[in-house]
């Protein structure tokens, strides 16, 4: 009974100790996260004057991916050295229209 007991306990502890990893874990990923959410909004901030940032903060409310494909592909080419100014709000809303699909035409026809 005594062994049972002892092998229970025994099981219980490591079972915990396997949540307690996990936890931590899953902490240190949000803690990664949220530091590369912030340098990417620093890098943007260098880039992006303030009407070009603040569509792209509309467009984001909007359309999440296709904002987050933007600021990857603007992040890319500062990366590389390809920016020599800051992005205006009209330079911006060019590159928008490149990514942004073309709406279709949706036609009925009755018979």
């Amino acid at each position: 009974m005594d062994e049972e007991l002892e092998n229970l306990r025994k099981k219980r502890l490591r079972e915990l100790q396997q949540q307690a990893a996990l936890q931590e874990s899953i902490e240190e990923q949000e803690i990664q996260r949220q530091e590369f959410e912030e340098q990417k909004k620093m890098i943007l901030r260098a880039i992006l004057d303030t009407t070009a940032r603040e569509r792209l903060a509309r467009i984001k409310i909007a359309r999440p991916e296709i904002a987050e494909s933007i600021e990857n592909q603007l992040i890319m080419l500062a990366q590389n050295g390809k920016l020599k100014n800051k992005i205006n709000d009209e330079q911006l809303r060019m590159l928008l229209t490149k990514v942004i699909p073309k709406k279709r035409d949706i036609k009925i026809k009755r018979r």
